[in-house]
C-alpha cells in the first residue's frame, strides 16, 4: 500500500523523523497526519530531559519502558513524533523541546502557530 506524499511545515516532501527508537503513529519512523491518529502525533522533536520530566507530569511517562507495547523507552536526544497539542502544552509551560522542521508535518501549523516551531528548531542554519 503506497501512503500519499506529505508535507512538512518548510512546504517541501516530509523527511522521517526517528528510526532508533522507530516513532510515529504507525510506527514507521515518519510523523504522518492519518485518520487514526486522535491525538495528532505531527511534530518531530529532539526529546530533552526537561520535556521528559513534563510530560510524566502530565500523564504521559515517556522515559519508562513498555516492552509488552514494543516501546524502549525515550532518552535525551531521540527523535520522536509528539501530539501537536502537548507541545504547545509543554511551549506555554516553558519545556517544549527542540523541533526538526523537515520532519515535522504541515498539518502541525493547524495547532501550533509555525513562528513558534521556527524558533524551535533545531535543523535551521
Amino acid at each position: 500500500m503506497n501512503k500519499p506524499l506529505q508535507f512538512n511545515v518548510l512546504g517541501e516532501p516530509l523527511q522521517t523523523c526517528g528510526l532508533n527508537p522507530v516513532t510515529g503513529w504507525l510506527r514507521d519512523g515518519n510523523c504522518l497526519d492519518c485518520d487514526q491518529d486522535g491525538g495528532r502525533h505531527l511534530i518531530c522533536v529532539k526529546v530533552s530531559r526537561r520535556f521528559l520530566e513534563y510530560s510524566a507530569t502530565v500523564g504521559n511517562d515517556l522515559a519508562s519502558a513498555r516492552l509488552e507495547q514494543g516501546f524502549p523507552g525515550l532518552k535525551p536526544g531521540d527523535f520522536w513524533c509528539v501530539c501537536a497539542s502537548r507541545w504547545l502544552q509543554a511551549h506555554e509551560a516553558g519545556c517544549a523541546p527542540q523541533v526538526r522542521l523537515a520532519a515535522t508535518n504541515a498539518a502541525a501549523s493547524q495547532i501550533v502557530p509555525i513562528e513558534l516551531l521556527r524558533e524551535a528548531a533545531c535543523d535551521l542554519d
